[in-house]
């Protein structure tokens, strides 16, 4: 005769699996590091083997068309920006598949803007559940301040490098200011990491650069502050998007 055991009776714990968002944030971050890779395989000069980008461009679309089907499994009430979301991670899928049969700088070029769309796409999505699902429970289990929330969206998009010369460390980004003192204490709160020598360098012949990548944590954290309606922000109003600032731009630790 055979029993079925308590469930306190398990031997190890079974992880949650990804939200929606969740897993679009994730997948944004898949695609930073797919394009850091053909970055480096294309800054080596030589010509690598053929089919070097093929298995990881193959995982991107099978992960994208995972998360499309995580979302449409939410069963959300249709709407333009729901649609717009689908239509868009689509494309990604297509565009991922597309890039296995061209060489490195087409392949480059097919995925470039992917961590931004996904990040975009995410952000719609938690709207959509957001106005669906809303209650007064669904407050962030992790408060961020403006400069967090704004650093935590930046580096989600692939925007977010760092750098040390002469026992200065400095962050590079591109759209939204990110400080090296925010990025250290979301460092400290185990959400961002550097990976180092993984980012290709600033200009021709640089040093590699630091990667500054979300981990699982922090992909939870912005998950759960993105789509939030303004007055329930831990977070001033103006977290909700990071406002651009000229490209590029560079702060600075003494």
């Amino acid at each position: 005769m055979t029993t079925t055991p308590p469930a306190d009776g398990l031997l190890f714990e079974v992880p949650t699996p990804p939200t929606p968002v969740e897993r679009l944030l994730l997948l944004a971050d898949h695609y930073v590091r797919h394009n850091d890779m053909l970055d480096l395989l294309l800054r080596t000069g030589s010509e690598p083997e053929p089919e070097a980008h093929v298995a990881s461009a193959h995982q991107l679309a099978s992960a994208t068309h995972a998360a499309i089907k995580a979302v449409t499994d939410e069963r959300l009430y249709e709407s333009s920006e729901l649609t717009d979301a689908v239509v868009r991670l689509q494309q990604l899928a297509y565009l991922s598949s597309a890039s296995a049969e061209h060489r490195l700088p087409m392949a480059r070029a097919l995925t470039a803007l992917a961590p931004e769309a996904a990040v975009d796409c995410a952000t719609s999505v938690a709207g959509e559940i957001r106005r669906r699902r809303w209650s007064a429970t669904d407050d962030p289990d992790q408060h961020l301040t403006a400069t967090q929330y704004t650093a935590l969206w930046e580096i989600g998009r692939g925007h977010v490098v760092a750098t040390s010369s002469l026992g200065r460390q400095y962050v590079h980004y591109r759209d939204a200011r990110v400080l090296i003192g925010t990025l250290r204490s979301l460092e400290a709160k185990d959400l961002v990491e550097r990976v180092p020598k993984s980012a290709p360098s600033a200009y021709s012949g640089g040093p590699l650069q630091d990667r500054v990548r979300l981990t699982s944590a922090g992909a939870t954290a912005l998950a759960s502050a993105i789509g939030l309606p303004r007055d329930t922000r831990a977070a001033p109003s103006t977290a909700l998007a990071p406002v651009p600032t000229p490209a590029q731009t560079t702060a600075r630790s003494r």
